[in-house]
C-alpha cells in the first residue's frame, strides 16, 4: 500500500476530512497520513485505542516515535498521558496497553537503524527558548541527530514566519490554529513540506503549539 508516498510533493491532511478506519487489531482504529507498505510499513498515522486495549509483546525493528494526543498510553516503562513524546528506537521491545483508552500520533520505521536512544519527554512541562531567528516563536528541542531535528514550537498569536524545509518538514498542530496560505489548520491537522520548498505560516488569534520535524525527508528524495 502507498499513501502520500511521493515525498517530493507537499501534502496537507485535515483531521476532519480523514475518517477513522478499523485496523486488523480489535479495538484499534486509525487515520493514515502517509504509508509505504501494508501492516509492516513506513507509516505516519493517528491511532485510537479503545479502553482496555492490551497487546502482545513486540519488537520495533524500525523504531517507533509517538505523541499521546488523548487518554493514557501504557507499557512497562510507565503511563504516558496527553502531551508525552516518546521514541522507542530500533530493536526496542515493549508490551503496550491502555486501560482508559488513548489516541496517539505515531511514526514507524523512520529511524536511523543505528539509533538506540530512548526518549520520553512531557511536552506540557518542557522549557522553551525564544527562537532568535523568528520573532514570536519559542522552541523546545525534543530530539536531534545527523538526519533530523524534532521540536515543540509555541507561536504567539498572529505571528507569520517561515519554516526551514531545506530537508523537508513535517508539522502536527497540537493546539491553536495555523494558516498555510490556502489551508487553515487546527488541532491534529498535518502538513508535510517537500524538501527545498519555501513555506510561510501564520498562527491564529490564540497562537499555536506545534510538533515540528525537519531534515528527515532528504533521505526519501535525495535532496
Amino acid at each position: 500500500m502507498e499513501l502520500n508516498a511521493d515525498f517530493t510533493q507537499t501534502v496537507t491532511v485535515l483531521n476532519a476530512d480523514n475518517p477513522w478506519r478499523q485496523s486488523p487489531s480489535a479495538g484499534v482504529e486509525r487515520k493514515m497520513l502517509d504509508r509505504i507498505g501494508d501492516e509492516v510499513a513506513r507509516a505516519t498515522t493517528i491511532v485510537r485505542f479503545a479502553p482496555g486495549s492490551a497487546f502482545a509483546p513486540h519488537t520495533h525493528d524500525g523504531g517507533e516515535e509517538y505523541i499521546v494526543l488523548e487518554g493514557v498510553f501504557q507499557d512497562e516503562a510507565g503511563d504516558f498521558p496527553v502531551g508525552t513524546y516518546v521514541r522507542n528506537p530500533p530493536t526496542s521491545r515493549h508490551t503496550p496497553s491502555s486501560e482508559p483508552g488513548a489516541t496517539i500520533f505515531v511514526k514507524l520505521w523512520q529511524f536511523d537503524p543505528e539509533d538506540r536512544q530512548h526518549v520520553r519527554i512531557d511536552m506540557n512541562t518542557a522549557a522553551t527558548t525564544a527562537d532568535p531567528a523568528r520573532a514570536g516563536v519559542a522552541t523546545s528541542t525534543l530530539f536531534q541527530d545527523s538526519q533530523e531535528h524534532v521540536a515543540m514550537e509555541v507561536w504567539k498569536p498572529e505571528v507569520t514566519q517561515a519554516i526551514d524545509a531545506s530537508g523537508g518538514a513535517e508539522i502536527l498542530v497540537l493546539e491553536g490554529a495555523l494558516s498555510d496560505g490556502d489551508a487553515a489548520l487546527g488541532p491534529r491537522d498535518w502538513l508535510r513540506v517537500a524538501p527545498g520548498e519555501t513555506r510561510t505560516l501564520t498562527s491564529g488569534p490564540d497562537g499555536a503549539r506545534l510538533w515540528v520535524k525537519t531534515g528527515h525527508l532528504r533521505q526519501m528524495t535525495g535532496a
